[in-house]
């Protein structure tokens, strides 16, 4: 764990030594308040909550998360550092899961950005903050999911641009896992379970039914699997990167 949280500092020292970590802070906080007011018709819903916020949030996640992971390792590759990394007395999993770490933290911080809405929706109204909470909750759990999936694509190439559109799509499939119009396309020549399987697999089911403000170990265990899923590919991708 040592050697994981020396990577973690490095990792967040370096977010925080450009100015583009403060430029994504700023991009994602004004984002957020533009989808949760005026796209999301806050006001004109007259309804206390958050709903509207959090609703967006996987879109909004879509693009900035890849485009905040795609560095994490395509940029070690680029530059040749990964090859001072490798000569570190550190295991590759101590690697992959102290610069994922270091996004996710990051993440937080732009999450805790936006606590003026809900100190705005406090003022305005009497929410249920439990259910806000739990939004929030669900969020940083989604996004997690996000950033172990461009972590691993950002690991197999050293073009960021190429590891931001690879990343964005496969995010997008999970997304749009349990559209109507992709499981009606697997139920014409699938069998039930397998369009039900293709359904579990959905980002917006699960953070829906946590946005809800019921903490379903289900839910909570699926974001869980698909970060130490895809975290576990990434290392063996930097292994085999490595004895290459």
């Amino acid at each position: 764990m040592a050697d994981t949280w020396t990577i973690c500092r490095r990792e967040l020292a370096g977010y925080f030594g450009t100015p583009i970590a403060y430029v994504f802070l700023a991009i994602f906080v004004f984002l957020s308040g533009i989808f949760a007011f005026y796209i999301g018709n806050f006001f004109g819903r007259g309804q206390a909550d958050l709903q509207a916020f959090f609703v967006y949030h996987p879109w909004l996640y879509l693009f900035l998360i890849p485009a905040l992971a795609m560095r994490l390792w395509a940029e070690e590759r680029r530059s040749g550092t990964i090859e001072l990394l490798f000569t570190l007395p550190i295991t590759m999993g101590a690697a992959v899961l102290g610069k994922f770490l270091a996004a996710w933290i990051f993440t937080a911080v732009a999450l805790a950005m936006t606590f003026p809405v809900w100190i705005t929706v406090n003022y305005l109204g009497d929410p249920d903050n439990g259910v806000i909470l739990a939004g929030y909750l669900g969020s940083l759990l989604m996004a997690g999911a996000f950033l172990s999936i461009g972590s691993c694509v950002s690991a197999l190439t050293r073009n960021q641009v190429i590891a931001f559109v690879v990343s964005g799509v496969v995010c997008l499939g999970f997304v749009l896992s349990g559209f109507p119009m992709v499981l009606n396309f697997f139920e014409a020549f699938a069998p039930p379970i397998i369009v039900e399987t293709i359904r579990s697999f959905s980002f917006l089911d699960h953070f829906h039914a946590i946005g809800k403000g019921v903490l379903n170990a289900v839910d909570v265990i699926y974001f869980a699997s698909l970060i130490v899923f895809w975290l576990f590919v990434n290392a063996l991708v930097i292994e085999w990167r490595k004895a290459a």
